[in-house]
């Protein structure tokens, strides 16, 4: 079990390199990894009831306790990815299965992988384990709704039956942790340490079937769809931001908001991409589940090294050896 522990922090710490080398050899070996394609599916419910065995009860309470962060940040997510992805398609002129799969990796929740940048810049870490779960939740709702709303002029979208896929790829899974968390919680407690390590290898393979699926197109398309992810997830982090800046929201929550935003639960995207749109819809999530991994550590490094107000203040409390909440 040690050794297995070890594993996972080392896959959980270095995700986006494991994402990089398997992208590049299932691109220079595309035969070897092709067959994949048809387990994506079931690999992404195996990432989503991981999930499930983490989340708790205590996740859901900031929604009751301080539901002004969650639902800013929240309407944030389903409206600033989604006409980002919208505008960016338009303005790269984007070829039609590009556009939608780009507009398709702005309308899914956020991604799991948020929670630990936040953690990393010492930002809220309950408001962003909140935000992704509510996120998650909506999604059978939003995702489809949105996609139809602006990318059925690039392709047709079925959204009554992408809801059942989402409910059958997430919300079940995710159902299915939480029963188990439930009934054989001392089980959970002593494995949950090798989920990362699940969930990542389920990822890759993702990430490897998707991508010898389309190594042609990553030849020819490769540069401007990176380009539109960048940008993508660039809007995200910065509008994140200033959104919870306009709401008056502390440091904390603007760092927890600005990630949860930026960062989208790519697996979900390149599933759905390639059930309803094709293959080379799908390269817009798999650069994003590379570059979101690459742009999160980056800013929550940068973050980390410089103390919210927050932090600030608590620091200033204990020096005059007053306590947070006295006089």
């Amino acid at each position: 079990m040690k050794v297995l522990n070890g594993l996972s922090n080392i896959a959980g710490k270095y995700f986006a390199v494991w994402v990089i080398l398997i992208a590049l050899v299932a691109f220079l070996f595309p035969p070897a990894f092709v067959g994949l394609g048809s387990y994506i599916t079931i690999l992404l419910g195996v990432v989503m009831f991981g999930m499930g065995l983490t989340l708790k009860p205590v996740d859901f309470k900031i929604i009751a306790k301080s539901p002004r962060p969650v639902f800013v940040g929240v309407a944030a997510q389903f409206f600033v990815m989604p006409f980002a992805a919208f505008g960016i398609a338009y303005l790269l002129n984007l070829p039609p299965e590009l556009a939608a799969g780009l507009v398709l990796l702005g309308c899914v929740p956020g991604g799991t992988a948020s929670n630990v940048m936040v953690y990393l810049a010492k930002g809220n870490l309950a408001l962003s384990v909140a935000m992704t779960a509510l996120s998650t939740l909506m999604a059978p709702i939003m995702t489809p709704l949105l996609l139809l709303l602006l990318a059925g002029q690039w392709l047709p979208v079925n959204p009554m039956s992408m809801f059942v896929s989402i409910i059958q790829v997430i919300i079940v899974p995710i159902a299915l942790g939480l029963v188990v968390q439930k009934l054989m919680p001392k089980v959970v407690e002593k494995t949950i340490s090798v989920i990362p390590l699940i969930s990542v290898a389920a990822i890759l393979i993702i990430v490897s079937a998707v991508t010898a699926a389309n190594a042609e197109n990553v030849i020819s398309s490769g540069f401007v769809v990176f380009l539109a992810v960048f940008l993508h997830n660039s809007f995200g982090l910065v509008l994140g931001y200033l959104t919870a800046m306009a709401m008056g929201l502390d440091e904390v929550d603007r760092r927890a908001i600005s990630l949860e935003v930026g960062m989208q639960n790519s697996g979900l995207g390149v599933a759905l991409a390639t059930a309803y749109f094709g293959p080379l819809a799908a390269l817009p999530s798999v650069w994003g589940a590379i570059w979101h991994n690459i742009s999160g550590p980056i800013l929550a490094t940068i973050w980390s090294k410089k103390p919210s107000t927050t932090e600030k203040s608590t620091k200033v409390n204990r020096a005059s050896g007053v306590q947070p909440g006295k006089a």
